[in-house]
C-alpha cells in the first residue's frame, strides 16, 4: 500500500482543519464582541441578537463538520478535482474558492451516482476514512478504465466502504450516511420539494436515513423559504426521536422540530395510554363529524322562558323563540363556536334591549295615561331616541344575569374542557364505541391530541381580549413615545435670529406612532421554537416516519400544519401494527391531494443480514404467500436461534442469554411484550425502567418502541404473543445476531425457520 497518497491527503486535511479552526475562532470572537457591546437601545440589542444568532449557527455547522469533515474526492477527466464533505469550506482569498464542497451541492452528485457505465465525467472516486483528524484509509474506485494511473488504494470490491459502515458496531444513535448514500437514495433525497413524496421500504432499507437527509438537502436548497417556516419531523415515539436526534445537527441543520403526535398540541403532553380498541375509535375519520355535532350540542336554547331581573325595570324574559333566533344568526356567520359566541350574545342583548325599550316607551307614551285612568289601550309611539336605546343596550350588556344566561346557552369553551366533557359522556357514538373511549379525568393520550386539535378548529379562539390588551399596551407605548418627542422638542438649545430654523428635531422626521412601533420588542426565538408553541403554524415541509401507523384524525391535524402539501411520508404498510393506522397510502392521501403524489420504493436491505431476513420473511409468508422482503446486501453466516424455558424461569433465561450474547462493542436489545417488562427489569438490574436509554449496552423494549431502531444483537421474547406485524418488526431490528426465547409454543412458521440454541455459534465464533 502506497503511503504517498495518504501523506498528500493528510496534508490537505491538516490545511482544511486549520481553516476550520480559523473560522470557528472568528465566529467565537464575533459572538463575544457582540455580547460585550455597551449599547442598550432596542436597535443595538436587535443588531446584537441577529449577529449572535448568525454566528452561533455557523459555530453549530463547524462543530457538525468536525467529525469526518471531508470524506471523499472526485477526480474528473479534465484534471479538475473536488473534495466532498459534510459542510462547505472556502479559502480566504478574493475568489472564495472552495476547499471542500458541501455534499448537497450539485457538483457533488457524481460521488453518489457515477458508475463505470455512466462515469459522469469522472475518472476516479476516492473515499477517505478519518479517525479524528487523521487519515486512516483511502479507497479508490476507477471509473475510467482507460486511465492507466494507479494509486495503490484501488479496491476490488466497490462496496467495501458501504459494507464496513454496515458492519460497524451500533452506538444507540443513528449516524448520517453522507459517505455511503446510494444512487437510489440520492435521487429521493434530491427530489423536488413541492408535493407529496411517499418513500416506501421494508426493514433496513434506509428510508428513515433517506428522509432525514432529504430534510437536510431541502434546508440547503431552499434555505430562505424553509428557514422562515421550519421543517417538522414526526416520529412514532420518544425513543425513536432520541435515536435520530443527532443526524441533522451532525449535518449542520438545526431549523427542525422533532415531535411525536402526542406533542403537537401546545400545552399538552400525551402521557396516558389508550387500549388499541379505544385508539382505533378515536382515530376514525367519522370522529370529526361526531365532535362537530357535540359542539353544536353546546349551543342550546331554553325549554321555558328564563326570567332575568333588571334593576329598576322589573323582570325581562328570554324565551325559546328569542334564543333560537340568536342561535340561528350566530350559526349563519359560519364562524367557529367561540368566535360565533359574540354574535349570539349580540342578538340576545339586542332582543332584550328591544323588550326593555318597548316596556319603557309604553310607560312614557300618552296611551299609558289612558290605561292608568281606566281607559283601554289606544296605542302611541315609543318616545325613546337612538341615544336612549344605546344606553339601554349598555345596561343590558353589563348585566351579570344576562351574561349568566348567555354562558348557559352558548358557553365559551377551551379544547381541553370540551374534550374532557365529551370523553366523560361520549355522545353520537353507539354504546359499544362510547364505552371504549369513556374516561373521567386521567392523562391525555396520543390519540386524544388529534381530537384536541379538531376541537380547537371547531371552537376557535376568541382573542378579542388579548387583542384589546395588546392595543392598550401599544397606546401606552405611543403615549410614552410622544412624551419622549415632546422632551426632545423642548430641549433644543439652538437660537436663531431673523431667520427660520433649518435644524430638524426628532418630532420633525418621525411621529409617536412610528417611533413606538419601531421600539416594539422583537421575537428572537427560532422558527422551530415558535412553531412548537403555535398550534396554527404552517410548516415549510413535513417528514412523517412510520406514516402508515397514523390515524385518519392524525392526518387531519398534520394537513392543517402543511397547507402547501409539501410532505415526505416514510413507511411500510406491511409493518402496520396500530389498529387506528390508515395503512394504505391511497386512503391516507386521497382526501387531501387525490392522486397527485409520487411513490418510490426502496428494495435493498442494508441493515438485516440475509439469514435473519429469511426467518422474518417466512413469518410473513405464512399469512401472505406472495410476500417479498427487501433483498439483503450481506450475509453474516450466523443463523438465528431459539431457546425454550419454563414459564417461571423465562426471565432468568433472558438474563442468561444477555450475558452470553451481549457484544463487546455495540448494543443489544431485548424485545418483549409489555406485560413481561416488570419481571425482566428485575432479572436485568442494569436495565432501569422508564423511557429506554438507547445509548446503554442493553435496552428493554416492546415491539412498538422498537420501530425504526437497530441493534447489533436482538433477543425476541415470547413471540407467540405478537401479531404478525409486531413480530416482523421485532425480528428485523438486528444487524448481526438474532435469538428467540420462549415458554409458550412458537408460531409454526417461526419454529420451522429457527436453529435450536444448542447449534448456535457463540458470539466470539460468530464475530
Amino acid at each position: 500500500m502506497s503511503t504517498e497518497e495518504i501523506r498528500k491527503e493528510q496534508q490537505f486535511i491538516d490545511g482544511l482543519y486549520a481553516r476550520l479552526d480559523v473560522l470557528r475562532t472568528e465566529a467565537e470572537a464575533a459572538v463575544r464582541g457582540a455580547l460585550a457591546q455597551a449599547g442598550t437601545g432596542l436597535q443595538a440589542r436587535l443588531e446584537r441578537d441577529v449577529l449572535v444568532a448568525e454566528q452561533s449557527g455557523l459555530l453549530s455547522a463547524y462543530d457538525a463538520g468536525e467529525n469526518g469533515l471531508c470524506f471523499g474526492r472526485l477526480d474528473f477527466s479534465d484534471a479538475s478535482s473536488h473534495h466532498i464533505g459534510r459542510i462547505g469550506i472556502r479559502r480566504d482569498d478574493e475568489r472564495r474558492t472552495p476547499l471542500v464542497v458541501d455534499w448537497r451541492a450539485d457538483v457533488a452528485r457524481p460521488f453518489y451516482l457515477a458508475t463505470g457505465h455512466t462515469p459522469m465525467g469522472l475518472r476516479r472516486r476516492r473515499h477517505i476514512t478519518l479517525e479524528g483528524r487523521e487519515v486512516a484509509a483511502l479507497h479508490d474506485e476507477l471509473l475510467d478504465l482507460a486511465d492507466a494511473a494507479r494509486t495503490g488504494h484501488e479496491g476490488a470490491d466497490a462496496d467495501e466502504v458501504l459494507l464496513a459502515a454496515l458492519d460497524a458496531a451500533r452506538t444507540g444513535r443513528m449516524h448520517d450516511i453522507v459517505r455511503t448514500i446510494q444512487a437510489e437514495q440520492d435521487r429521493i433525497i434530491r427530489a423536488p420539494r413541492r408535493g407529496v413524496l411517499v418513500v416506501e421500504g421494508g426493514p433496513g432499507t434506509g428510508k428513515t436515513a433517506v428522509a432525514l437527509h432529504r430534510a437536510a438537502y431541502l434546508l440547503y436548497a431552499h434555505r430562505e423559504q424553509l428557514a422562515r417556516r421550519a421543517v417538522l419531523i414526526v416520529g412514532p415515539n420518544p425513543a425513536f426521536l432520541g435515536y435520530i436526534g443527532e443526524v441533522l445537527p451532525a449535518l449542520g441543520e438545526t431549523g427542525v422540530l422533532l415531535a411525536t403526535m402526542g406533542e403537537l398540541f401546545p400545552g399538552v403532553r400525551a402521557e396516558g395510554t389508550d387500549t388499541p380498541a379505544a385508539a382505533e375509535v378515536k382515530g376514525r375519520p367519522a370522529m370529526a363529524e361526531v365532535l362537530a355535532r357535540a359542539v353544536r350540542d353546546r349551543q342550546t336554547v331554553p325549554h321555558t322562558a328564563v326570567e332575568i331581573d333588571h334593576e329598576g325595570y322589573g323582570t325581562l324574559s328570554l324565551d325559546r323563540a328569542m334564543a333560537e333566533d340568536a342561535r340561528w344568526r350566530a350559526r349563519e356567520s359560519g364562524l367557529p363556536h367561540n368566535l360565533a359566541r359574540p354574535h349570539f350574545a349580540f342578538h340576545v342583548i339586542d332582543a332584550l334591549t328591544a323588550q326593555l325599550a318597548e316596556r319603557i316607551g309604553a310607560d312614557l307614551s300618552p296611551s299609558s295615561q289612558l290605561r292608568s285612568s281606566g281607559g283601554g289601550p289606544v296605542g302611541g309611539e315609543n318616545l325613546l331616541g337612538p341615544d336612549d336605546l344605546a344606553q339601554l343596550g349598555k345596561e343590558i350588556a353589563t348585566s351579570r344575569e344576562v351574561h349568566a344566561a348567555i354562558d348557559a346557552f352558548w358557553p365559551a369553551l377551551t379544547p381541553e374542557e370540551f374534550l374532557a366533557d365529551f370523553l366523560a359522556d361520549p355522545v353520537h357514538l353507539d354504546d359499544a364505541d362510547a364505552e371504549l373511549i369513556r374516561r373521567t379525568g386521567g392523562r391525555w393520550t396520543e390519540a386524544d391530541v388529534p381530537l384536541l386539535d379538531e376541537a380547537a378548529e371547531l371552537l376557535g379562539e376568541d382573542d378579542s381580549a388579548a387583542r384589546a390588551a395588546a392595543e392598550a399596551a401599544r397606546q401606552d407605548r405611543i403615549a410614552y413615545a410622544q412624551g419622549v418627542l415632546d422632551l426632545s422638542a423642548g430641549s433644543e438649545s439652538f437660537e436663531f435670529e431673523d431667520e427660520e430654523s433649518e435644524v430638524l428635531a426628532a418630532h420633525d422626521i418621525i411621529d409617536a406612532e412610528r417611533f413606538a412601533d419601531r421600539h416594539e420588542e422583537a421575537d428572537h426565538r427560532s422558527a422551530a421554537e415558535r412553531a412548537a408553541a403555535d398550534r396554527t403554524w404552517a410548516f415549510g415541509h413535513i417528514v412523517v416516519d412510520e406514516a402508515q401507523e397514523l390515524s385518519a384524525m392524525a392526518w387531519r391535524l398534520l394537513m392543517r400544519r402543511c397547507p402547501t402539501r409539501s410532505l415526505t411520508l416514510v413507511g411500510d404498510p406491511a409493518q402496520t401494527a396500530e389498529a387506528a393506522g390508515v395503512g394504505s397510502w391511497q386512503r391516507i392521501l386521497r382526501p387531501y391531494v387525490e392522486d397527485r403524489w409520487e411513490h418510490v420504493r426502496l428494495g435493498v436491505n442494508y441493515r438485516t443480514p440475509a439469514e435473519i431476513m429469511e426467518v422474518a420473511a417466512r413469518v410473513c409468508r405464512a399469512v401472505d404467500p406472495a410476500f417479498e422482503p427487501p433483498s439483503s446486501v450481506r450475509a453474516t453466516g450466523v443463523r438465528p436461534w431459539a431457546r425454550r424455558a419454563a414459564p417461571e424461569g423465562l426471565a432468568d433465561a433472558v438474563a442468561g442469554a444477555v450475558r452470553e450474547h451481549a457484544p463487546k462493542a455495540g448494543r443489544l436489545a431485548v424485545i418483549a411484550p409489555r406485560a413481561l417488562h416488570p419481571a425482566l427489569h428485575t432479572a436485568l438490574p442494569d436495565v432501569p425502567p422508564g423511557e429506554p436509554d438507547l445509548t446503554r449496552p442493553v435496552v428493554l423494549l416492546d415491539p412498538r418502541q422498537a420501530k425504526g431502531l437497530e441493534f447489533d444483537t436482538v433477543l425476541v421474547v415470547e413471540p407467540a404473543r405478537y401479531g404478525v406485524s409486531d413480530l416482523y418488526v421485532a425480528l428485523t431490528r438486528a444487524t448481526q445476531r438474532l435469538g428467540v426465547l420462549h415458554a409458550e409454543p412458537l408460531p409454526a412458521a417461526l419454529a420451522d425457520a429457527l436453529t435450536p440454541a444448542a447449534a448456535t455459534p457463540s458470539p466470539a465464533a460468530a464475530g
